[in-house]
């Protein structure tokens, strides 16, 4: 807060508001943790996202991910920058409609300080972190493993590993379909330890 005046971000806890506007995160995947991941961290105040996905919204996504009925048949990117810029307009965004592929994977996430692996398909994952391992050493990687299901609360965990955060069960199959609540609630702790892991980069 600046001068007493009260702004969007008075509620912080104190001093971490400039930190995190200075910061920023790559997200790879905008579905259900990604899109719920960047509005958390857009409340936050992150200042900077780079947001990369192919796919485009469909009516079987409202059930858990942070877009709206007029969003079907957008792309995922191009529907949550509205709904980020709508909660903080000066929030930077670097949006990105394609496909990762396995030899550009790391490319645009090179100045980010904070890596979030959010896809589906285990062999993108898989794909994924080894690429950021192999050509990004050094960042923090963030990922989500078992969300599916309902209830089962206590059972989700984090997993810190030397340069890898892991958040989620670890066994539950997306076969066994998605809600709202659980995908949420790993969603936050990322943001979570995400936020924590900018402030303590900071410090």
């Amino acid at each position: 807060m600046e001068n007493g005046a009260v702004t969007q971000f008075s509620d912080n806890p104190a001093g971490i508001t400039g930190i995190l506007r200075r910061s920023s995160v790559g997200i790879a995947g905008c579905g259900g943790i990604g899109s719920n991941l960047a509005v958390n961290l857009v409340r936050a105040g992150v200042g900077r996202l780079v947001l990369v996905d192919h796919d485009r919204v469909e009516l079987r996504n409202l059930n858990r991910q942070s877009y709206f009925l007029d969003h079907v048949g957008c792309p995922k990117v191009e529907a949550l920058s509205t709904v980020l810029q709508l909660i903080n307009p000066e929030v930077t965004l670097d949006v990105r409609f394609s496909r990762l592929e396995a030899g550009l994977a790391s490319v645009p996430f090179r100045d980010c300080d904070a890596l979030v692996e959010a896809v589906d398909a285990r062999e993108t994952k898989v794909m994924l972190l080894e690429n950021w391992m192999r050509n990004l050493p050094g960042k923090m990687i963030f990922a989500c493993s078992g969300i599916a299901g309902y209830g089962g609360t206590d059972l989700l965990k984090v997993d810190r590993r030397q340069g890898l955060t892991i958040v989620g069960d670890q066994f539950s199959e997306l076969s066994r379909g998605t809600l709202s609540s659980r995908v949420a609630i790993v969603a936050a702790m990322m943001a979570n330890e995400i936020i924590e892991h900018l402030l303590q980069k900071s410090a």
